[in-house]
C-alpha cells in the first residue's frame, strides 16, 4: 500500500505545481467509490447507510485505512485502532479484555467490525451508547484504558508528518487536519470492511453443498422447539445474521454492567446489549460483551441449559425455567458445525484490509 501514498502524493503534487503558471490553484476533486456489496445482500436487505456528509470517496478511504492502523492516534504511539480490532480476527482482539496504552483493562470484548454500513439503527459498540460511526471512531483515542491520548495532540502529530497534510488535502480538500476529518475518514474504511462470503453463502447461492450436519445445524438454529436463535440472529434471508438490536440473553441474575440501561437511563435497559452477527465464529473467540465464553461451545451450553432468569431477560428466552432450549449432544454438535459454515476466510485475508 505504500505506493498508493506515493502516487496520491506525487498526483497531487503535479497538480499544485502545474498551477503555478496559472493565476489559480487546480482544486482536486475526490474519486467516488462504490461498496462491493455481496449478492444476497443485494437480494435480501436494503442498501447501507452512508451518510451524505461523508461521502465514500477512494481518496477518504485511502486515508482511513492509514489511519486506522496507525499507532500516532495513541498517547505513547504504540497502539492503533488495529491493535484491538485486528483484520486476522475479523477485526476484534483475541483477548477478553482488551489493555490500553497503559496497561488497563476495561470490562468489554472489543467487537467484530464488519458490515456495519448496514446497522440501520445506527447504534455502535456493545451498549448502544455511539449513535454513528464517526462518532464511534472518536471516543478510543482519549479513552483513559485505550489509547489514552487528546485530539490536539493527536492533530499536532499527523499536521507536523510529512504525508497526512497531502493525503488530507486529497480527501477533503484541506491540509488543516482535525478529530472531524479523521473519524470521517476512518468511518469510511470501515464502511468497506464487507464480509459476505462464507460457506453458507455460497450454499444459497448454489455454489456450494452443506454437509449433512451443518444443514441440521441450520434446522435446529431455525427451529422454535430446539434452538430458536433466529429471533435475534435472523435467518437465510438476513446476511447480516443480527438484528443489530439490543438483548439481555439471559447470562446473570444480577447486574454489575447495565448495558443499554447505562446509556438510556431505563431500568428496563439493564443488561441488554447488542446481538453481534455470527459470522465468522471461528476468528472471534472469546465471547459476549464481556468475552466470558472462551468457545463456541460454552455459547451454545449458555442457551441450552445456562440461562439466567432476570427483571429485563428478554422474553425470546422462552425456556428460562428450564435453563434454555435443552439440545441434544447431536444437535449442539451440529448447530456448530452451522455456525462455522458462516466463516468468511476470504474476509480475514483480504489484502484491502490488511496493514498497509
Amino acid at each position: 500500500m505504500r505506493c498508493i501514498w506515493v502516487i496520491f502524493i506525487g498526483f497531487y503534487s503535479l497538480l499544485f505545481c502545474g498551477s503555478c503558471s496559472n493565476e489559480s490553484v487546480q482544486q482536486y476533486e475526490p474519486t467516488p467509490l462504490q461498496l462491493n456489496i455481496p449478492p444476497l445482500f443485494e437480494q435480501n436487505i436494503l442498501a447501507p447507510i452512508i451518510p451524505s456528509s461523508n461521502p465514500l470517496t477512494v481518496e477518504g478511504v485511502a486515508l482511513g485505512k492509514k489511519l486506522f492502523f496507525d499507532p500516532m492516534l495513541s498517547g505513547d504511539n504504540t497502539q492503533s485502532c488495529a491493535t484491538c480490532h485486528a483484520p486476522q480476527n475479523a477485526f476484534t482482539d483475541e483477548t477478553r479484555f482488551s489493555d490500553g496504552i497503559d496497561g488497563v483493562f476495561g470490562n468489554r470484548n472489543s467487537m467484530p467490525l464488519f458490515n456495519l454500513a448496514w446497522n440501520y439503527n445506527e447504534r455502535f459498540a456493545w451498549d448502544g451508547r455511539e449513535l454513528s460511526l464517526e462518532r464511534q471512531a472518536f471516543e478510543p483515542v482519549t479513552n483513559p484504558i485505550e489509547m489514552h491520548s487528546n485530539w490536539q495532540e493527536v492533530a499536532i502529530k499527523l499536521q507536523e508528518d510529512s504525508e497526512y497534510p497531502i493525503l488530507f488535502n486529497l480527501a477533503f480538500g484541506t491540509s488543516a487536519i482535525d478529530s472531524t476529518l479523521v473519524t470521517k475518514a476512518i468511518a469510511q474504511f470501515e464502511r468497506t470492511l464487507i464480509s459476505g462470503n462464507s460457506k453458507f453463502d455460497r450454499h444459497l447461492l448454489n455454489q456450494e453443498t452443506l454437509t449433512p450436519e451443518e444443514l441440521n445445524g441450520f434446522n435446529v438454529f431455525m427451529d422454535e422447539a430446539r434452538g430458536d436463535c433466529f429471533h435475534c440472529h435472523g435467518n437465510a434471508n438476513n446476511p447480516l445474521w443480527t438484528d443489530n438490536l439490543f438483548h439481555n440473553n439471559g447470562l446473570d441474575a444480577t447486574f454489575t454492567d447495565l448495558g443499554l440501561g447505562a446509556v438510556t437511563g431505563d431500568p428496563s435497559d439493564n443488561a441488554k446489549f447488542r446481538s453481534p452477527s455470527l459470522r465468522n465464529l471461528r476468528f472471534t473467540a472469546p465471547y459476549m460483551h464481556d468475552g466470558r465464553f472462551a468457545t463456541l461451545d460454552e455459547v451454545i451450553n449458555h442457551y441450552s441449559e445456562g440461562l439466567q432468569a432476570s427483571a429485563t431477560i428478554d422474553p425470546l428466552m422462552k425456556k428460562v425455567d428450564q435453563g434454555g432450549v435443552q439440545l441434544t449432544d447431536q444437535d449442539k454438535a451440529d448447530l456448530k458445525a452451522f455456525l462455522l459454515s458462516l466463516t468468511d476466510v476470504e474476509f480475514v485475508s483480504n489484502p484491502d484490509f490488511q496493514n498497509p
